[in-house]
């Protein structure tokens, strides 16, 4: 492939996926939305739903992720830089994604388009029923031939269950639709193995596997966002599980981008994609403990996907019931898969290190079953 700057002369098997999908999931950074100064640019927000707008007449369904909450309340009460406090960062939401669903809403309908919010949390996605009713919610306004437009539920999010950035949630989100292809449009015009603003810093046009992120340095997000490329890597990662191939992009580079996916670097799906059971144990899911185990059990299930047996198991932390998502862990702290638990913490308790002869015979049975495991 051959490429002047970001802009790419030959499509390859991703782009070209990513440019004939029928399913799209776009998401918007709050730096091609807002500014410091003025909060939210509806000129910038009409360009990017002309791309869009373009992109679903030529037969694809779009649903749109929209970063910009915190940005677009920020001038109406007065701030002049981010809040770092969370019920700043809250109140400046409230504020913030009213303006953003109308300023939305506003620019559809200049084509006859409705918009629906639809507002998510972590926990949406960690829970099965919450996630079947967001996905119903987002097909049947996709079936209406309604724009929905996502975003984080800043009001009511904390810390600790945040997303942390609404790439993330793009990709959460591009899996929830059955999405053939995210677009991260930001204001970066693609991946760099450094920071190009500092210079010396190469362009990556394509990404085909993990070995061609080698020697990448990823950096956090800046004023008005809390990405940046380290979650744009993981948000790529997090879609090629689901086989869904992954475009960055500059926004201001919208209409390239969603049109012939000719510009930016594009991130090729796994080959072979997790069933969405595994995807959801370890992408989605709430974690509800750890178990520990010991260099033996490691080795089965991290490195031979084997099941995991008490034996195997020196510690057992938090409390859980059969059926939970935990964290299984290495004698060094890491952690090297998840999986679906068979029994409570209480009863693993007392079968923690015990041959599966030792146990009484309705405990006779994996702990974790190589079918609801997957590493981490």
């Amino acid at each position: 492939m051959s490429s002047t700057g970001t802009q790419v002369t030959e499509l390859s098997e991703a782009r070209q996926a990513i440019a004939s999908a029928r399913s799209v999931v776009v998401k918007i950074g709050s730096s091609a939305l807002t500014s410091l100064e003025g909060g939210l640019d509806t000129d910038r927000l009409d360009k990017l739903a002309d791309a869009v707008e373009a992109r679903m007449r030529a037969g694809s369904d779009l649903v749109v992720v929209s970063s910009g909450a915190i940005g677009a309340g920020m001038a109406p009460l007065g701030l002049s830089k981010r809040p770092k406090d969370l019920a700043t960062k809250q109140a400046a939401a409230s504020v913030g994604q009213l303006a953003l669903a109308h300023a939305w809403g506003t620019s559809f309908s200049r084509y006859g388009r409705v918009v629906g919010q639809v507002l998510l949390s972590a926990g949406d996605f960690g829970r099965r029923e919450h996630h079947r009713n967001a996905q119903r919610t987002l097909d049947r306004l996709r079936s209406l031939h309604a724009i929905a437009v996502v975003n984080e539920n800043d009001t009511v999010a904390t810390e600790e269950i945040r997303f942390g950035d609404n790439d993330r949630l793009a990709a959460l989100v591009a899996h929830l639709v059955g999405a053939d292809a995210l677009v991260l449009l930001s204001d970066v015009d693609g991946l760099y193995d450094g920071d190009p603003r500092k210079g010396d810093a190469n362009f990556i046009p394509e990404v085909r596997s993990s070995a061609d992120l080698d020697g990448v340095i990823a950096g956090s997000g800046g004023a008005l966002g809390t990405g940046g490329m380290a979650s744009k890597l993981q948000a790529a990662r997090l879609a090629a599980d689901a086989g869904v191939p992954v475009l960055l992009a500059a926004a201001s580079d919208a209409a390239a981008a969603l049109t012939g996916a000719s510009v930016g670097t594009a991130f090729a799906a796994r080959p072979v994609r997790l069933s969405a059971r595994k995807f959801w144990v370890r992408h989605a899911a709430d974690s509800h403990g750890a178990v520990h185990l010991d260099d033996g059990a490691v080795r089965a299930v991290a490195d031979r996907r084997h099941s995991l047996l008490a034996a195997g198991i020196t510690e057992v932390r938090g409390r859980f019931y059969g059926g939970d998502v935990v964290d299984l862990v290495a004698p060094d702290g890491r952690i090297v898969a998840r999986g679906v638990v068979s029994f409570d913490s209480d009863e693993l308790e007392t079968m923690k290190g015990r041959s599966t002869s030792e146990l009484a015979e309705g405990l006779q049975r994996p702990v974790v079953h190589a079918d609801d495991l997957v590493k981490v």
